[in-house]
């Protein structure tokens, strides 16, 4: 079976770092832009797309700032796969960024990374910030 590689996606967004965080964090503020659906139950989160769901735990936060979710697979055992969503604000022009770290397998990552390009427009366009 071959491994995903890790990469790793930057992002500007005009929108306050609190408000960003609202997006990133919570099963409401996903479904508005990264899924369809996404219901949690404690710290397990599942995410639905279409007919597919996927289900991963919420594996660190950092309020205002990063959100950290593990992959499961079908047997509900952890995978060594995450997605980390970290909001990055420069200190003197205080631009608001979206870090993105995700794993893709080799010959899917161009496809995965225009993914997120998609997502992130979708978050833009809710933040009202084109």
């Amino acid at each position: 079976m071959s491994v995903k590689v890790k990469y790793e996606l930057e992002f500007p967004i005009q929108s306050s770092p609190q408000l960003l965080y609202q997006y990133i964090s919570t099963p409401s503020g996903l479904s508005e832009w990264f899924a369809d659906n996404v219901n949690s139950r404690g710290e397990y989160f599942t995410f639905i797309w279409n007919d597919s769901e996927e289900k991963a735990r919420l594996a660190s936060k950092k309020s205002g700032e990063r959100i950290k979710f593990k992959w499961m697979d079908d047997s509900d055992s952890e995978t060594d796969y995450f997605f980390e969503l970290k909001i990055m604000e420069d200190e003197i022009t205080k631009d608001v960024s979206i870090m993105i770290t995700d794993f893709a397998y080799e010959d899917e990552l161009e496809e995965s990374k225009l993914l997120w390009e998609n997502q992130i427009s979708d978050l833009k366009h809710v933040l009202g910030s084109v």
